[in-house]
């Protein structure tokens, strides 16, 4: 089985590491002193006291590459588009595309059974470029749940969990679903196949689309929002306005959203990818994780006046970093799932 992992940062060399433990032909896509350093010295992955190093073929030209079973994308939402023709260009015939990505997914109503069958979501797929060049047929579902982090260029350390949630836009085990959630087991893994994809990324979006814009504009941890009356409150605003829009389109929430805030606030002091992207000068998960709801919002005619209001200020702040070129502290590189409420 070759796999092709293209992204291969913290949360993507946790996975190249994985399917390597269990047998199969992993390649990575990486960049720079990370792409350099793996190429040197192998892949080092850090569990706790144990260092394991791979010796994986890792490189910046995809093209180089045969072609893959499957491709896992493991890369921040804004730079798929980017991407697309090259990943699509890597799968073999029969190949398939996982999306390990955050926030609402390209192909969100592919096989969805709504009114909207066939749409793409133009806050993260402008002009449908991952639609037509990819093809949502192509694609597996994932929700990501471990925190790994880079702590030096080539050495990836898990922090926690080990859940890589898998499933298809139809609902189907299909044969290429579960030969990928056997691999992904067999290398240490936990990879459920869910028949409701779309309910487990909505609940791991749920925290995301507001705690993420909250602490970038106010540069709090987890902990403070969900303590801090006012900020507790505006997220709790924004996530029964996602809800409302979720459960139109037929989503299932198996938690309220006061468990799911306490789940959040459980997490303690931590910085939420946004605001680690933020600290360190780079560009924001802004319209995957609060700009796909409020197209949704839009789309289903429900108002969205909280986000609508953190989303207007987000994006502001990002232009005004962007045209000031705002110096930042250099910090290790770190992919965390947001919390999960188990």
């Amino acid at each position: 089985m070759k796999i092709c992992i293209y992204g291969a940062g913290a949360i993507g060399g946790y996975l190249g590491a994985a399917l390597a433990e269990a047998g199969c032909e992993v390649s990575l896509i990486a960049r720079g002193a990370h792409m350099e350093a793996i190429r040197r010295d192998g892949l080092r992955m850090v569990q706790g006291e144990q260092e394991t190093v791979y010796r994986l073929i890792c490189t910046d030209r995809p093209q180089d590459l045969a072609a893959q079973d499957y491709v896992i994308v493991a890369l921040k939402a804004h730079q798929v588009p980017a991407a697309a023709q090259s990943i699509a260009a890597l799968l073999a015939p029969e190949g398939s595309v996982v999306t390990a990505v955050n926030g609402l997914p390209w192909w969100y109503f592919f096989k969805a059974g709504n009114e909207f069958e066939g749409r793409w979501l133009e806050s993260v797929d402008p002009g449908g470029v991952q639609w037509r060049t990819i093809g949502p047929e192509r694609v597996i579902g994932c929700v990501v749940y471990p925190a790994c982090e880079i702590t030096y260029p080539g050495v990836v350390t898990l922090m926690e969990g080990d859940r890589f949630s898998l499933g298809e836009p139809s609902g189907e085990a299909t044969p290429r679903v579960s030969a990928l959630s056997d691999a992904m087991r067999k290398g240490g893994l936990k990879a459920p196949i869910r028949a409701r994809i779309r309910d487990e990324i909505w609940i791991k979006l749920w925290g995301n689309l507001s705690f993420n814009p909250i602490s970038a504009l106010t540069l709090a941890t987890l902990e403070t929002i969900c303590r801090n009356p006012g900020t507790r409150g505006v997220a709790r605003s924004m996530m029964l306005e996602a809800q409302r829009i979720a459960e139109h389109l037929g989503v299932k929430f198996p938690i309220d959203v006061d468990r799911r805030i306490a789940g959040a606030q459980a997490v303690g002091k931590h910085k939420t990818s946004m605001l680690q992207d933020l600290e360190r000068g780079r560009p924001m998960e802004i319209e995957s994780l609060a700009g796909s709801v409020q197209e949704l919002g839009l789309m289903t005619g429900m108002k969205t006046p909280s986000i609508d209001l953190v989303l207007a200020l987000l994006r502001l702040r990002a232009k005004t970093l962007a045209e000031t070129n705002a110096p930042h502290a250099p910090h290790e590189q770190v992919d965390r799932a947001s919390p999960s409420v188990k």
